[in-house]
């Protein structure tokens, strides 16, 4: 079947009959190429017709690759990621001057003839051997942007790349016969259009609108004549001519293409030479690529992003296939980043840790109810510098974080809210002395756990004041390990387990949580967004939300595509979650926690302290929004005592001393200008009520009798090496052997140490 062309209304195959009569007259093909006669090449006229009609006629084009750009909720671009620098805009959005100067220097009788110019060629001919170089070049509007197809489709592969340039006159065939049927389909505008927005600048700029940005900093609707003519005479050569590595070549580039324009009657001779007086005038921006230059220090929420954006299957089939869709895509990304909060957090991390310190800080905000991820931040900013980190301690570590910390006290509002949901009286008393033996045996969801260590595994409190009979509320507003390890024994560990994964709460590395008493020392390895979703599920009633990112994604043609929802499923009573309201209302009124309450909100969240001042962290929420923030060496070696950090001075560092104070000023900024609700509590009789009697309810494990209390002051005497401060330590056996030795990214690994926990 014989095409027939927009242009020049020949049959194709008429059409390849003059491109390789002219070929054979010239002795040349197209481009200036100098070649033999097609007769050497063994190709006759009909010889080569007979190869045209050979090739399959349907043109794949891929479709060009674009930026990503990534929004924060508001809309506001936080960072803008591609392979190649490109937003497509339609012909109407591209400057006429500049669509009458790429065709005046590249293609002059383009709106005159078809899908070839055999008089383009014998043009071509005689200039280029007047000039005894390739001048001009004889290849038509519609076959450049066929061999531009081609190189797109190439990709990065550098041997497609070199097919798809190789000078031969089977390319050439092959590119003519698919410029006749994009003539025939597309039409003249349509190939302009496509041809100015596929086309390579230079600089990084491949299409118009991003070559008008590099050079300009403007769009491609808004190019004047000298802009235009700049532009268009680098499509021949971006490197020869770049204006900003030669300005002066680019400068005499730039006035031959005004003067082929005031040739064809585009301009007139006076606008020619008044624009060839005129300087450059360039005004040159360099797009930013990558999370790495994202604003607000959202470089790790939007690196993320990507994570969850490669991790998920509706995205691409292959992770290969959805970093392709990432880089290349043209996709809108709309997320959840709430730009107040975002900003509040890097205030309050900047200003209480310095990127400089020994030390760290991560903190990350959730929205109850919804799951959303209004704020993520690090005291080290997202880079590859000096003080800088790629490295996400707010996220596990297949989203691009570490193996995570462990969280201290902060675990033990889990423990609580296994034991209230399954029966237990939050009045229920226990002796809570200074120091004791692990119970034994406990029950777990498989065998029991057995104090079988010699001496007995022993545990104690951070001071030797809090001691003596206390309820619940006492002891998680004061963090007294011994009452929380009795009361762990007494339920058993597997409500424990289950109700920490009804709450989203696991190890960053994947690792199943140990089922040993310490669990509720916070002897896990946890991050901030697991803890601060964790205790968003008491703002919200009882009901746990699966963290998210993605608000919305539109591809290059304003298209929908399905994101990732929140997933919310009930993981307690709203009874139980009123309750630990209560409790982790009086921790910030009246316990460790009074440095982190905020002024005019009902206020709810929990101090933690690992062994050896290694960590410290403060998790708390109001009604609307949960935050956790974690303080330490991500490296595990630091012992946060005698301690300057953020220019100031610290004997000790525990939840309530810098965690506390950052939660407390990115909250504070963070909801600035919103009303808070109040958080639903009940009634909880005093602290000095008698002991409860009440039993568990069914199927709550019975009770296992706590053993004689071992008198107060023997702590950490199983445990080798040094404890500076008061605190208990816990051999292998007690904490399922995690040490911190390197392992890798935040260096911690299977190790012969334990960990001792302190309370607050």
């Amino acid at each position: 079947m014989a095409y027939k062309s927009s242009g020049g209304g020949e049959p194709a195959n008429k059409q390849i009959a003059k491109f390789i009569g002219a070929s054979v007259m010239a002795g040349v093909v197209l481009a200036g190429l100098a070649l033999p006669a097609t007769g050497a090449l063994g190709l006759t006229a009909k010889g080569a017709v007979a190869e045209f009609n050979a090739l399959p006629g349907d043109l794949k084009s891929p479709p060009l690759s674009q930026a990503t750009k990534i929004l924060d909720a508001n809309g506001r671009v936080i960072a803008t990621v591609f392979s190649r620098d490109r937003t497509v805009v339609p012909l109407k959005d591209i400057s006429p001057t500049m669509q009458k100067a790429i065709v005046a220097i590249e293609d002059s009788r383009y709106w005159q003839h078809g899908a070839i110019d055999p008089r383009g060629i014998l043009r071509a001919l005689n200039t280029n051997a007047a000039d005894g170089s390739v001048a001009q070049g004889a290849s038509t509007l519609a076959q450049q942007y066929i061999k531009n197809v081609f190189i797109e489709e190439a990709g990065d592969d550098p041997k497609a790349v070199a097919e798809a340039t190789q000078q031969t006159l089977g390319r050439k065939i092959k590119e003519l016969k698919y410029a006749i049927k994009v003539e025939k389909e597309l039409g003249k505008k349509q190939i302009l259009e496509n041809y100015l927005n596929i086309t390579f600048f230079g600089e990084q700029a491949y299409g118009i609108q991003a070559a008008a940005q590099r050079y300009f900093s403007t769009n491609a609707k808004n190019l004047n004549l000298e802009q235009s003519a700049l532009l268009a005479g680098l499509v021949q050569s971006p490197t020869r001519y770049d204006p900003l590595a030669d300005p002066q070549e680019a400068l005499k580039r730039r006035n031959t293409v005004l003067a082929r324009m005031a040739q064809l009657g585009d301009i007139s001779m006076a606008q020619a030479k008044a624009a060839e007086a005129t300087p450059l005038g360039l005004k040159p921006h360099l797009r930013k690529n990558g999370c790495i230059t994202a604003v607000n220090g959202a470089g790790f929420f939007c690196d993320y992003v990507r994570e969850a954006f490669l991790h998920n299957p509706v995205f691409g089939k292959t992770e290969q296939d959805r970093a392709a869709r990432w880089t290349q895509g043209g996709l809108t990304i709309r997320t959840t980043l709430d730009p107040q909060a975002q900003a509040s957090v890097e205030d309050s991390l900047s200003k209480h840790v310095y990127k400089t310190d020994p030390v760290a800080a991560a903190a990350t905000l959730v929205q109850p109810g919804t799951g959303k991820i209004v704020a993520m931040g690090q005291s080290r900013p997202y880079g590859f510098a000096t003080h800088e980190t790629q490295i996400n301690y707010n996220v596990d570590q297949d989203m691009g974080g570490g193996n995570g910390l462990p969280s201290g006290s902060t675990f033990k509002p889990i423990t609580a809210a296994a034991a209230i949901e399954g029966g237990t009286d939050p009045n229920l008393v226990l002796p809570a002395p200074y120091s004791m033996d692990y119970p034994s045996p406990v029950s777990t969801c498989g065998n029991p756990w057995v104090n079988d260590s010699i001496p007995p595994a022993q545990l104690s409190n951070q001071s030797k004041s809090e001691v003596g009979p206390m309820n619940m509320e006492k002891a998680t507003a004061l963090s007294v390990n011994t009452y929380y390890v009795q009361l762990i024994s007494q339920i058993g560990i597997c409500p424990v387990v289950k109700m920490a994964q009804k709450m989203g709460v696991h190890q960053a590395d994947g690792q199943p949580l140990g089922q040993v008493p310490s669990l509720t020392l916070g002897t896990m390895d946890v991050t901030p967004l697991t803890m601060a979703s964790a205790y968003a599920t008491f703002a919200n009633g009882g009901v746990y939300c699966t963290p998210v990112a993605i608000e919305s994604i539109t591809d290059a043609n304003g298209r929908s595509l399905p994101v990732p929802q929140t997933s919310c499923s009930r993981a307690m009573s709203q009874q139980t979650a009123s309750t630990l309201n209560t409790l982790l209302k009086g921790v910030v009124e009246d316990g460790t926690g009074t440095q982190a309450g905020l002024t005019g909100r009902d206020t709810a969240g929990k101090t933690g302290t690992t062994d050896s001042l290694k960590n410290a962290w403060f998790v708390g929420y109001t009604s609307d929004m949960a935050g956790a923030v974690w303080v330490g060496d991500p490296l595990q070696k630091v012992h946060m005592y005698n301690i300057t950090i953020g220019g100031v001075f610290h004997q000790q560092v525990m939840g309530a001393d810098t965690p506390g104070p950052i939660w407390r000023d990115a909250m504070n900024g963070a909801l600035a200008g919103t009303m808070s609700a109040q958080l639903p509590t009940v009634p909880l009789s005093s602290a000095n009520n008698p002991p409860s009697n009440n039993p568990p309810s069914a199927g709550n494990p019975t009770p296992i009798p706590v053993p004689s209390l071992a008198p107060g002051g023997n702590s950490g005497q199983n445990n080798p090496g040094n404890n500076s401060f008061p605190g208990f330590s816990l051999p292998q056996s007690v904490i399922g052997g995690h040490g911190h030795e390197n392992r890798n990214k935040n260096g911690k690994g299977k190790g012969n140490s334990g960990f001792a926990f302190l309370g607050g």
